[in-house]
């Protein structure tokens, strides 16, 4: 099974950027759909992005299209999430995960990061 390390959260004032970077490692670093997760404060877990990267199609949720990006340094096994524009109600605690297939569903990824919290200020 593949470990995910997260890193890269942190505290922001709104309109700021944020890189977050995975990365993976154990017995196979590459998978064919990565992406990232958030969970705010009370709430379920929510898709955020993800990337089949054989294909090169990303899928994005409506509420980051614009102003996140995922991208990866496939040598190093690391995949970004670049955060701009960031607002309050991204505050959460981002996942990074791994699966199959690309889809919106938290129960079709079989490997989860711990998360990193991202906190965005008024």
């Amino acid at each position: 099974q593949v470990q995910l390390v997260e890193s890269g959260g942190g505290l922001v004032q709104a309109g700021g950027s944020l890189r977050l970077s995975c990365a993976a490692s154990g017995r196979t670093a590459v998978q064919a759909v990565m992406g990232w997760f958030l969970r705010a404060l009370g709430e379920e877990r929510e898709f955020v992005v993800g990337k089949a990267w054989a294909d090169n199609i990303a899928l994005y949720a409506d509420a980051v299209q614009g102003r996140f990006t995922i991208s990866s340094d496939t040598a190093k096994n690391v995949v970004y999430l670049q955060m701009r524009s960031l607002k309050p109600e991204d505050t959460a605690v981002y996942y990074c995960v791994a699966g199959p297939h690309l889809t919106e569903s938290p129960s079709d990824y079989k490997s989860w990061g711990q998360g990193t919290q991202v906190t965005v200020s008024t």
